[in-house]
């Protein structure tokens, strides 16, 4: 009986032992994914990386989230980093590929795949994942000259230091040559600095003092900006109504002051950089992990995510409750 006793325990516990090892193997296997946000303290940088992490973590992979706080050598210092760890696969949010080009480079010759989003195409990356920029300026500009009647003077703030408010502004400029009633008083251009809030503080409050009472409309080209503007108007006393305020890229507090009788901020172009960073990492899961072909998620450099204006008509559907 003990004989038969202890060879119906080997298959078991043989059963067992190699169970173990692969549930070990399974764990020291886990999918590492590493995430570089370029500048986590603007507010889409963030948003994108923290939604993919999430992401990420949800199909129980291992994730290494960088910030290379906005300087361009600790931005290619990080995907050297994370190149050396042969990680399975990077997502770069509103990365440099021109500036990073070495380093996408030799992720690609190391079999490390790369997905960028907002960031702009590279020969190195799978594609980048973003929101037509030439649809959504030229969204924002037509809808801020459509509040003017086609007749007035603005004032811009430009960021001409990234590809994608780069393009905002170049469409602005087109629309404004065909549509010359409509006059561009005085522009900022805001530089690359991580006290950039500063930058735009300064700068616009010496063009609304200079051109005071002879503008109608502001053009912003991302929120951020706005928000400067928004709280320098406001402590001029201006009122919601007495100029159109446009920007471009939406979020929480963007909805809420197009929502706040006392903001002047009447409309964005909502870019959904949750969903982008997510579709960053089912993108990957879908082509690295379930071995779909690239070309069954998109069979150009970008894959496209569409953007919504958002303004007083429709902002109730985005206000969290």
């Amino acid at each position: 009986m003990r004989k038969l006793i202890a060879k119906l325990a080997f298959p078991f516990a043989a059963f067992a032992s190699a169970a173990a090892m692969m549930l070990c193997t399974s764990a020291a296997h886990a999918f590492e994914l590493g995430i570089v946000a370029f500048q986590m303290s603007s507010e889409t940088h963030a948003r994108v990386a923290n939604a993919a992490a999430a992401e990420a973590k949800a199909k129980g992979w291992n994730v290494t989230l960088l910030n290379s706080e906005g300087s361009l050598p600790k931005h290619a210092e990080q995907l050297d980093t994370l190149i050396n760890r042969k990680v399975d696969a990077i997502v770069v949010a509103m990365g440099k590929p021109v500036e990073a080009d070495a380093q996408l480079q030799s992720a690609k010759e190391h079999g490390i795949p790369v997905i960028g989003v907002m960031s702009g195409a590279s020969p190195h990356m799978l594609f980048d994942v973003e929101s037509n920029e030439y649809t959504v300026g030229a969204d924002a500009a037509l809808y801020l000259l459509g509040q003017l009647g086609y007749r007035g003077n603005i004032i811009t703030a430009r960021f001409e230091n990234n590809a994608g408010t780069r393009i905002r502004g170049k469409v602005l400029d087109v629309v404004l040559s065909e549509n010359t009633a409509v006059k561009e008083l005085a522009k900022f251009s805001m530089a690359r600095t991580q006290s950039w809030r500063d930058d735009v503080r300064n700068g616009m409050r010496a063009l609304l003092m200079q051109n005071q009472g002879k503008f109608q409309g502001i053009w912003a080209s991302f929120d951020g900006q706005a928000y400067v503007i928004d709280d320098l108007l406001q402590q001029a006393g201006m009122k919601k109504g007495d100029i159109t305020l446009v920007s471009i890229d939406g979020g929480p507090e963007t909805y809420r002051r197009i929502a706040d009788p006392q903001s002047l901020i009447t409309a964005t172009v909502m870019i959904p950089f949750e969903d982008m960073g997510k579709r960053a990492v089912d993108s990957l899961d879908a082509i690295v992990v379930k071995k779909q072909s690239k070309d069954s998620i998109t069979t150009g450099p970008y894959l496209f995510a569409n953007a919504v204006l958002v303004d007083k008509n429709n902002v109730q559907n985005y206000l969290k409750p």
